[in-house]
């Protein structure tokens, strides 16, 4: 009897390789999670150390506009002092729930602060103050005590400070402003310390 090869076929068609197909869905699934930690890690890490605020108000005008985004570092004073003409931002000391405040430095902890005629002096010595707005028009003495601070904003005359409320306890204090990073127009670094004249 005559036979077919064709009737004898002996390919074996394979089956599919599910086991590659799980081990690269594996893999993809391991460095989404791998992403998502490493994202969270980051966002947390930055969180740590900086803060980002919105100016709200136009008291420290014409250093800072309502509206401009400040990066804030949350560990200056960790890793080092403040310093006379310092920009921070700090829980507004009456009632800390409000929403932060933004100031500048004046006096810090010892320092005897005096406004009068329009100027201010820090233990006698005139500060120079390039950032202001106008001279202001409140007057008085003010002795700032320990792990203290003396602030008062760029736009004097329109500006709730330290002369109206007190000082700022060094533990209210969330950080220096360093950058104004939006609008890009108004980009910048914001502390000006060779404008503080007045020694310690």
């Amino acid at each position: 009897m005559e036979v077919l090869l064709d009737d004898y076929r002996s390919e074996v068609i394979p089956e599919a390789d599910s086991s590659g197909q799980r081990s690269s869905w594996r893999r993809a699934l391991i460095d989404i999670l791998e992403t998502i930690i490493l994202s969270v890690a980051l966002f947390l890490g930055i969180n740590m150390v900086s803060a980002r605020i919105r100016v709200e108000s136009i008291s420290m005008q014409p250093t800072l506009h309502a509206g401009n985004f400040v990066l804030v570092n949350k560990i200056a004073y960790k890793l080092g002092s403040p310093e006379r003409g310092d920009v921070i931002v700090f829980r507004y000391p009456p009632d800390p729930e409000q929403v932060p405040y933004i100031k500048r430095i004046i006096g810090l902890s010892g320092d005897s602060i005096r406004i009068y005629d329009g100027k201010v002096y820090v233990n006698d010595q005139l500060m120079v103050e390039p950032y202001i707005a106008s001279a202001t028009h409140q007057g008085g003495d003010w002795i700032v005590p320990e792990n203290s601070l003396f602030v008062m904003g760029d736009n004097r005359n329109n500006s709730s400070d330290s002369r109206s409320w007190g000082m700022v306890p060094m533990n209210n204090v969330i950080g220096k402003a360093e950058v104004v990073y939006w609008p890009p127009d108004k980009w910048g670094m914001l502390n000006f310390p060779a404008a503080v004249a007045a020694g310690h």
